[in-house]
């Protein structure tokens, strides 16, 4: 049985007087272990028209992939890091006191638009890497990109040969995913949390409001498409058997079984438990969703990984449970918890929530700024690669001994 304990939500340093808490749904301030004081680090952001092709990544080929399409959907990550950044207080516009280098592209939207064939892509990264010399100084240790969905960064083929120092921003931390070749890396990369609907997050009145525990009609739902896999099939067939308890339609992506935007949210605050299985890859955007209609997020993938764990205790937030397990006693055990419980889990799931949100950087409490304090972790002061060198007076040369503000695009990659 689920333990209504008084600890902190948040891991912190116990030897210390400085304490993180969530006042209101905000940070008073960040856990003093392993991030220091205050945020401190400065970002470039590689301007469109600075590099021939990176447009192509962020637009396609020719120029016209709607942007404010590539805003949208549980993806939209891309571009939403892309233009907070560039209104942040952290960017810098000179490259030789940056201590990260942002690369914006939005190639899962480019390709999913046709904007792009896989091995455009491919051709195409190679050609904006070469045109970077302080990709090639670092070996991309400083230069991050984000890859918003399970297929990561495979859709740049050629990852492991050229990004395989880089930061990458993606909310997959799968290490068996299809390609038997996981594209995240603890040591270098930071989970983020899927773009849920603006709609939904905004500070203002959203889509939908939460419902009363007592008003909702079901004990747990699932909402979304079977893509023929395991887990939301059982699911599905598990609400065939328990019509009372669970809400597990089998959705569609088209009329008259698809649920629309009002609809799907107006169900999934239905139910006291939202049920998050696994779809292609082991992330699915249902279990932040969840937060927003305050039903209790039941984890049902085995292998997931989450934004934030130094600091978010999730066993006070959510629930995980065996994926092979799915059936009545998943069911007979949600049924056994008593709504006390459950409440003081949503509230503080409250707490929390802020950092699901990609707001503006004048928002105390954000995504971004869960990010940034992340980046803030992996900031170095120096950097190295097998193709840089330097001498004793300071100065960085290549091979040839040429000083490194001398190197002349395109350059050999790492």
């Amino acid at each position: 049985m689920y333990s209504n304990s008084q600890c902190s939500l948040f891991n912190q340093d116990r030897s210390s007087d400085s304490v993180s808490i969530f006042n209101g749904g905000y940070p008073s301030t960040w856990p003093e272990r392993g991030y220091g004081s205050y945020l401190s680090l400065k970002i470039y952001v590689y301007d469109e028209n600075e590099i021939e092709g990176l447009k192509a990544l962020m637009y396609g080929k020719e120029g016209n992939i709607n942007v404010h399409t590539c805003y949208q959907g549980q993806w939209g990550t891309q571009v939403k890091i892309h233009r907070l950044l560039l209104n942040s207080r952290f960017r810098t516009r000179k490259k030789e006191e940056a201590d990260f280098f942002f690369v914006p592209a939005y190639v899962k939207c480019v390709h999913m638009l046709e904007g792009l064939t896989e091995e455009e892509i491919n051709q195409t990264y190679v050609g904006v890497l070469k045109q970077m010399p302080y990709f090639r100084r670092s070996g991309g240790r400083d230069h991050i990109f984000v890859f918003p969905s399970g297929n990561g960064a495979h859709f740049f083929t050629s990852w492991k040969t050229f990004l395989n120092r880089s930061i990458f921003l993606t909310p997959e931390g799968d290490r068996t995913d299809s390609k038997n070749s996981s594209s995240f890396d603890t040591w270098k990369d930071i989970i983020i949390p899927g773009n849920v609907d603006d709609e939904m997050t905004n500070l203002g009145a959203p889509l939908v409001e939460p419902l009363p525990l007592s008003s909702r009609d079901y004990l747990a739902n699932y909402l979304g498409h079977a893509q023929g896999l395991k887990g939301r099939l059982q699911l599905i067939e598990l609400s065939k058997q328990y019509p009372d308890k669970l809400e597990a339609p089998n959705l569609k992506h088209h009329p008259p079984d698809k649920l629309f935007k009002e609809e799907y949210f107006d169900h999934l605050r239905n139910a006291k438990f939202c049920l998050c299985p696994r779809g292609v890859s082991s992330w699915t955007l249902r279990f932040f969703e969840s937060f927003f209609v305050e039903c209790v997020p039941v984890i049902l993938s085995d292998r997931i990984e989450l934004p934030f764990q130094n600091v978010i205790d999730y066993s006070q937030i959510t629930i995980k449970w065996p994926a092979s397990r799915i059936g009545p006693q998943l069911l007979e055990y949600l049924e056994s918890i008593p709504d006390e419980v459950i409440e003081s889990m949503i509230e503080r799931g409250r707490q929390v929530k802020c950092l699901w949100i990609y707001g503006p950087g004048s928002e105390p409490c954000s995504a971004m700024h869960g990010i940034l304090w992340e980046l803030q972790r992996k900031l170095r002061v120096f950097h190295q690669s097998p193709e840089t060198f330097w001498l004793h007076n300071g100065t960085f040369v290549n091979r040839d001994l040429v000083g490194f503000h001398d190197w002349k695009p395109p350059m050999p990659l790492p």
